[in-house]
């Protein structure tokens, strides 16, 4: 099968691959451009372990093929620090206790920086709303729902 040359930027840096039609940006990610922190969980959309945010939309990486990527702009977890440290939401996921075994955490760490790059004042039912297509088998959800409002407080902060 022939390989399609694919033009895009992730985390904010112009990247360009090949891959075949049928790859997944999920498959692309992990095994071609090594960004292994998207995970892959059910590989059918309904865990959320692979999110990504694509021209600031959450997308399930699993779902999307790669050649779509072509042109557009994509986060990663591995995006979401920066040179001053670890992202306000992963702080807060810490600070909360609010993973264990980390399969799902990536996942839940991106779908709320788009929730929050969106409502930067959720309330609880919208955290809780927004974050259904995430799923943990380790935890609960009330430390990652206390984790996001809590960051979402400290972005509004400016800290």
């Amino acid at each position: 099968m022939s390989k399609v040359h694919v033009q895009t930027k992730i985390n904010g840096e112009e990247v360009e691959f090949l891959c075949e039609p049928r790859q997944s940006l999920l498959e692309v990610l992990r095994e071609t451009l090594g960004f292994t922190g998207t995970k892959e969980g059910c590989n059918d959309g309904n865990c959320g372990a692979c999110s990504a945010i694509v021209d600031g939309s959450l997308i399930n990486s699993c779902l999307m093929l790669a050649v779509e990527a072509q042109g557009k702009a994509i986060t990663t977890v591995e995006g979401l620090a920066g040179p001053e440290g670890l992202h306000p939401l992963q702080r807060k996921f810490l600070e909360h206790a609010s993973l264990q075994c980390g399969i799902c955490t990536p996942g839940f760490l991106v779908a709320s920086k788009a929730l929050l790059d969106q409502n930067p004042n959720p309330t609880e039912h919208q955290v809780r709303h927004w974050l259904a297509g995430n799923l943990c088998r380790c935890t609960g959800y009330d430390k990652i729902v206390r984790a996001v409002l809590d960051a979402a407080q400290t972005l509004r902060a400016g800290v």
